[in-house]
């Protein structure tokens, strides 16, 4: 059929259209390789031919493509998953294509097969694609033993997204107790072991390092100096912001540092010796002791030069 003549827009050049169309479809025979491929199909199974050197061929050919040698006429079936070979992104599918949103076209190499099979992979996005993806066919639920039996292929599910949530009530001894009734009043108590000498906050009932009771109660002051550190990309109802730092922050007079949120500066200015101060939360929000280190929001620069520690 031809559409009548017309003027090109540019040039003034005559041009036509011509379109080639068989009305009722162009009819072929299969044989026995192909047609035994495409009645599997109808079937939902996938099946390759294997050569006289023994690959497997998928989709089969009725000839060994490196020899010339007929196939030997011995299917077996493959897949049905396979793994993405190379693959080129679809943005803005045509209308004859087989999907009618952005996918991939991929050489897909089934299990058990030697050789790669061109079919769309619906993947969603094209960040999604990768070489050595496991995807699996989506079968049509009326099939008429054509390779669109396959709507397409999909990639297995490796992830899954699980709530994961714990509830649990911690009562304080009394070591923690004491230590949560000073943050519960704006202030850090600590205990200072008679034997070493070495402070230690939180506030504890012996020394870990001479095992004898300490009895002596040091009241320390909320300014402080980063040990060490971690940027968190994961939110914390606690956490200021996300990408949030928790750190491990030496309280002046202390021996041990003790793990607290820091605020008040990008993630990523926060460093080693950096001096910090505690930012309390006003006294008539706070939770009364001894409940709760909420008390402290988190700690903030202090501007000071970085200690060396």
């Amino acid at each position: 059929m031809t559409v009548p003549s017309e003027a090109g827009p540019a040039t003034g050049e005559t041009v036509a259209d011509h379109v080639l169309e068989f009305p009722g479809g162009y009819t072929r025979t299969t044989g026995p390789v192909i047609g035994r491929f495409l009645t599997e199909l109808r079937d939902a199974r996938i099946v390759g031919v294997r050569t006289a050197g023994g690959r497997v061929l998928v989709p089969p050919l009725e000839h060994d493509p490196d020899t010339g040698e007929e196939v030997t006429g011995e299917f077996t079936e493959v897949g049905p998953a396979g793994t993405v070979e190379s693959w080129a992104w679809v943005q803005a599918p045509l209308p004859g294509h087989p999907l009618d949103r952005p996918f991939a076209w991929a050489l897909i190499r089934l299990d058990g097969a030697d050789t790669a099979l061109v079919h769309a992979v619906d993947a969603g996005d094209a960040r999604a694609m990768r070489p050595g993806l496991r995807v699996r066919p989506r079968w049509r639920a009326e099939r008429s033993g054509h390779i669109t039996d396959i709507e397409g292929f999909v990639p297995e599910v490796t992830r899954i997204v699980s709530p994961v949530r714990a509830d649990y009530r911690l009562r304080p001894g009394r070591a923690l107790a004491r230590f949560l009734e000073g943050v519960a009043d704006g202030v850090f108590l600590g205990c200072r072991c008679g034997s070493c000498g070495k402070v230690y906050v939180p506030y504890r009932l012996s020394c870990p390092e001479c095992g004898v009771p300490i009895t002596e109660e040091v009241r320390l002051p909320d300014t402080g100096t980063v040990t060490t550190f971690a940027i968190n990309n994961l939110p914390d109802p606690r956490a200021p912001e996300v990408p949030f730092v928790s750190a491990y922050i030496q309280l002046d007079g202390a021996d041990i540092p003790m793990i607290a949120l820091v605020g008040g500066v990008p993630a990523h200015e926060v460093r080693q010796g950096m001096r910090v101060r505690a930012v309390w939360v006003p006294p008539e929000e706070r939770v009364p002791a001894p409940h709760s280190m909420q008390n402290i929001r988190w700690f903030a620069p202090t501007g000071e030069p970085d200690a060396e520690l």
